[in-house]
């Protein structure tokens, strides 16, 4: 009888399950929407840009074996990857404890018991004449909700969709990290820079106004001549103390992005080790829909899209009845001995069924909010795509306007550089003074202060396109 009763039980279970396994209340997820207007080309893209998949490791087209060093270093030692890869195992732990709600939960028990008093009439003995009773006991147990409308399902469905949107948000965190260490480097090395020609711009108005003093000694200058040249010098002066702190900034905030405390890299960060940056002639930028498919941020906010779909399914299935499936099964005797006697088992097995269709219109309340949070998101995503596609044209665009003002810079520098030595000529052959020497090398520096700024520039808007392009992240593995 017993045989017989579990059988029962265990069929009924594996029809209840076969028959509604395919029952899910709610909308199912058909993709993300279309966002702008699709297009083959971007409309900024500057002449010579290929439409060929750009290099995942970007940062090495610069030609600089230290910073290619520092944007490896940070991708595994920043707090922040650390902070979202920790975001990630726990969205992946929570998809596993989803999964687990399908199954059943078990436990086992035993217990043993000592009363006074105890009648047989619970299947207790007691002991002679003392009154004593004992009782022995182990049993297993088990609850299964059956998940008849599917919001089982649906939670399985969003948090594994939250776990590829972490996933994403970790890539993001990648791209955005690469980029930013990259941009500090450049920004330093143009500062050292900076400070490089203005010492130098220093000098020549030190020696330009020992010049001045002699000329105005011998009565050839005016003390305005000699008022104006001081002013430049202090002026000059003036200007180096804040390019040296943003020096110790750049190279402080570079310690930071690759997780090492202020002044550790100071050694490595010397102006002697800046090389020049690999021309920037041509790059590859692929297409508007390429950019779609590989920017983190987007995949992120269709990740959320996908999982506010699901949680609609969730609420959807709190409206109707919810099956639970109760079973106990264990041995009960007064002696260890007898214990598992045929006689000692006992089992329990009952469905509870619970229904709430009188709630004040609570379960629709959070229906209707769960659809506003997934309008919410599918406007995000548009926004989102959007956003990540004018980013784009704006950096191709600056690279390509940056692109001819460094062709400017470079011919003015040049011009700078044929007049001083032009200069140096006349002064050989007694037709120029000192003075037009000095005059000719301090507008060198100064053409060639333009030049440098503007390659950084160039190089910064450089990354900048990387960035909008979401480049970088796939350089390091972030798991399945």
């Amino acid at each position: 009888m017993m045989s017989r009763t579990r059988k029962v039980l265990r069929t009924l279970t594996v029809l209840i399950g076969a028959t509604l396994a395919g029952c899910a209340v709610g909308p199912d997820y058909k993709g993300p929407p279309a966002a702008g207007d699709a297009k083959p080309n971007f409309a900024r893209a500057p002449a010579g840009a290929s439409t060929e998949s750009p290099a995942s490791r970007w940062w090495t087209q610069l030609n600089d074996p230290l910073l290619s060093d520092l944007v490896e270093r940070s991708l595994k030692a920043n707090p922040s990857v650390d902070v979202a890869a920790a975001r990630l195992r726990e969205a992946r732990a929570a998809l596993s404890a989803e999964r687990a709600k399908e199954l059943p939960s078990t436990g086992a028990s035993a217990a043993y018991l000592r009363a006074h008093g105890l009648t047989s009439a619970l299947g207790a003995v007691s002991e002679g004449d003392s009154g004593d009773t004992n009782i022995y006991a182990v049993g297993f147990d088990a609850t299964w909700e059956i998940d008849l409308f599917g919001a089982h399902r649906r939670a399985v469905e969003g948090a594994a969709a939250s776990l590829e949107g972490s996933r994403a948000s970790l890539r993001d965190v990648l791209v955005s990290l690469s980029s930013e260490v990259a941009q500090t480097y450049i920004q330093l090395r143009d500062a050292q820079e900076r400070v490089h020609l203005t010492e130098r711009n220093i000098e020549i108005d030190r020696r330009q106004l020992e010049i001045m003093k002699r000329r105005r000694a011998g009565g050839t200058a005016s003390d305005l001549d000699l008022a104006r040249l001081g002013n430049q010098l202090d002026t000059a002066q003036a200007s180096l103390g804040p390019l040296r702190t943003e020096v110790i900034e750049q190279m402080d905030k570079l310690c930071f992005l690759t997780g090492n405390a202020a002044g550790a890299l100071d050694q490595e960060l010397t102006p002697e080790q800046r090389v020049t940056l690999g021309r920037l002639s041509a790059i590859a930028i692929g297409d508007p829909a390429r950019l779609v498919r590989q920017r983190p941020d987007i995949a992120a906010a269709e990740r959320r899209l996908a999982a506010q779909t699901a949680a609609i399914g969730q609420d959807i299935a709190a409206l109707f009845p919810k099956l639970t499936l109760l079973g106990d099964v264990g041995f009960t005797a007064p002696t260890p001995r007898t214990l598992f006697n045929g006689s000692s088992f006992t089992y329990v097995a009952a469905p509870l069924l619970q229904w709430t269709p009188f709630d004040f219109g609570r379960n629709k309340a959070r229906i209707e909010q769960a659809r506003s949070s997934r309008d919410e998101a599918e406007a995000d995503y548009r926004r989102t795509v959007l956003v990540a596609l004018q980013d784009a044209e704006s950096a191709l665009n600056r690279f390509g306007k940056q692109r001819n003002t460094v062709g400017d810079y470079a011919n003015a520098k040049i011009s700078a550089e044929r007049a001083y030595s032009l200069t140096e000529i006349r002064l050989r052959a007694g037709t120029a003074s000192t003075t037009d020497l000095l005059d000719a090398d301090l507008k060198q520096l100064q053409a060639q202060l333009s030049y440098e700024q503007a390659v950084a520039q160039l190089s910064i808007d450089f990354v900048a396109i990387q960035k909008s392009l979401g480049l970088g992240w796939d350089y390091l593995n972030t798991g399945p």
